[in-house]
């Protein structure tokens, strides 16, 4: 925050929005027209294309589809499964494992095991594969915006 000579209160934030402006600011210090011009540096728009269509930000997204696709359609398939089977033969989901215990009660305990197994794998994937290349892109995303540069 800067002060100028007529004690108006100009903002550097980029976050700041002058026309949701107003509590206890002047209102020349609100009024786009009292600004001072800013840097010519690029737009954030453009910063974020160049990032899109980068190799690494490519890459990312490649672990991540190869990842989630295949792991969604399987966990679909399986749910889906023992939701027609639970429907259409009762007589197999009935059949006792051990006392009380049935098929389709061990299908159900399943789903909640392959849940936990597909967050838990989803993590670990995330952790060595993609989290350190994706912070990496944000970190030269950031230097960018910034207008110092950066291997975007």
């Amino acid at each position: 925050m800067q002060r100028s000579n007529a004690g108006d209160v100009t903002y550097d934030d980029p976050w700041y929005d002058a026309l949701a402006s107003g509590w206890g600011e002047s209102a020349a210090a609100a009024s786009p027209s009292a600004r001072p011009e800013p840097k010519a540096a690029p737009a954030a728009a453009d910063i974020y294309l160049e990032v899109q269509r980068s190799a690494a930000f490519q890459e990312v997204r490649r672990r991540y589809r190869r990842f989630v696709v295949p792991g969604a359609v399987a966990f679909l398939v399986w749910y889906v499964a023992y939701v027609v089977t639970a429907t259409t033969v009762p007589g197999l989901m009935a059949r006792p494992v051990a006392g009380a215990l049935n098929v389709g009660m061990l299908a159900g305990l399943g789903q909640f095991l392959t849940t936990f197994l597909l967050t838990w794998a989803y993590v670990r994937h995330a952790r060595l594969r993609r989290d350190r290349a994706a912070l990496e892109l944000r970190w030269d995303t950031q230097e960018l915006a910034r207008g110092r540069g950066g291997a975007a």
